[in-house]
């Protein structure tokens, strides 16, 4: 699903549960695509860090990489 698509469903989902409640279905989706929301903006964050390098000021370059 398209991020934008997941935002709107997302919203959607969120909207119609405090107005009049969700079904069992509808609650597994709305957990499903919450998931996959963390997911993708877990993984966008890592990645940007991951290209991310900081100048010290002694003029060195430190890659912002997770440690193994």
């Amino acid at each position: 699903m398209e991020f934008d698509q997941l935002i709107k469903r997302i919203n959607e989902l969120s909207r119609k549960s405090k107005s009049e409640g969700l079904s069992d279905a509808e609650k597994d989706e709305q957990t499903r695509l919450r998931n996959e929301y963390r997911s993708l903006v877990i993984g966008n964050l890592s990645s940007q860090l991951n290209n991310m390098k900081i100048k010290n000021p002694d003029g060195s370059i430190t890659d912002v990489r997770k440690k193994s």
